[in-house]
């Protein structure tokens, strides 16, 4: 992955935390990572086409709580949870596919809470991680695209 394709990635996450919190998140430098994130809830976005691999956002509970409460959503519950980590995901690589073109396609969000799964990169593609922190929360988006 080049800069200019990071970038693609943190615009989106400015984007998307401004657009429906009115809200900026601050995003952080990307990071080389051998071992990815995951957080609490996780939505995984495949990529194939041009571009192999996936994306993830990853984020702790207490953050997807807040988004959803932005959002009207008063039920707190695991499956909303789920869904709003996958919404994330799945916004931050449609806007990237826009940027990238039709031969960037992306699967719908695979969601996964916990510990227990663990996520499995391409191997030999360099992962890096994308720090993002809003209203006093941490949450990660992680590329692993060849």
């Amino acid at each position: 992955m080049h800069e200019d394709e990071l970038q693609v990635f943190i615009d989106g996450a400015v984007n998307y935390f401004t657009t429906v919190t009115d809200t900026a998140a601050e995003v952080g430098s990307p990071y080389l990572v051998d071992t990815p994130k995951k957080l609490e809830f996780t939505g995984i976005i495949g990529i194939s086409g041009r571009k192999k691999g996936l994306v993830y956002f990853t984020a702790p509970r207490p953050m997807l709580s807040r988004l959803l409460a932005f959002m009207g959503e008063a039920d707190m519950n695991n499956d909303n949870l789920a869904d709003m980590v996958g919404e994330v995901a799945n916004t931050l690589s449609g806007n990237a596919r826009k940027e990238f073109g039709k031969d960037f396609m992306i699967s719908v969000p695979v969601v996964v809470s916990g510990d227990n799964e663990n996520i499995k990169v391409p191997k030999g593609v360099k992962s890096y991680a994308i720090p993002i922190s809003w209203r006093n929360h941490c949450a990660f988006v992680v590329i692993s695209i060849e």
